[in-house]
């Protein structure tokens, strides 16, 4: 199964239309979108081609392929536009005999951790930087943002395939891997 982790959206349609082409360029089975969905937030700039409205027309679309989690910028509003569940602050995967705890990362993150065994994966946006490292016994993954990164990063997204978590520019190249042990 291949994975695609998109994070922090905030109502652009050009970066949406950007994910789905990315999501079948890269023939992934899910898109995992890990909060702030359709809003831009108070303390964010406009976004390009903010359009949250046709945002959810287009998402709609996949909503068969999309496993999601609230944002922080995320509201029960929001959720009723979409044609798939947003409000939960974290979903879980089992992948390989792991889990994947995904989250949006305002609650849960590095400096507030779930209770994860040995080897489990944390999976979050919300900081806009890309990121993918071990930390203790447990993995930490951030796909950045697609529409509004931060820190001079580019756009981005990540994938899971196999035991390669990898993050990608919008045109595809990788500029951060990690290899999950034991996945």
């Amino acid at each position: 199964m291949k994975l695609l982790f998109i994070s922090d959206i905030h109502g652009s349609l050009y970066y949406t239309k950007k994910a789905i082409e990315i999501f079948k360029n890269e023939n992934s089975d899910y898109l995992v979108i890990l909060g702030d969905q359709l809003y831009h937030g108070s303390r964010n700039p406009l976004p390009t081609e903010y359009n949250p409205k046709e945002v959810a027309v287009l998402l709609n679309q996949y909503a068969q392929n999309i496993i999601a989690v609230r944002g922080n910028c995320d509201s029960e509003v929001d959720e009723m536009v979409l044609d798939y569940p947003i409000m939960s602050d974290y979903s879980t995967l089992l992948f390989n005999e792991k889990r994947l705890f995904l989250t949006h990362g305002h609650i849960y993150n590095q400096d507030n951790l779930p209770k994860l065994k040995s080897g489990d994966v944390l999976i979050h946006g919300h900081t806009h930087i890309p990121k993918a490292e071990k930390y203790k016994d447990i993995y930490i993954l951030n796909p950045g943002s697609i529409s509004m990164p931060k820190e001079n990063n580019p756009n981005s997204y990540g994938i899971l395939d196999g035991s390669t978590f990898s993050i990608k520019d919008i045109e595809g190249k990788v500029f951060k891997k990690i290899e999950l042990e034991n996945l």
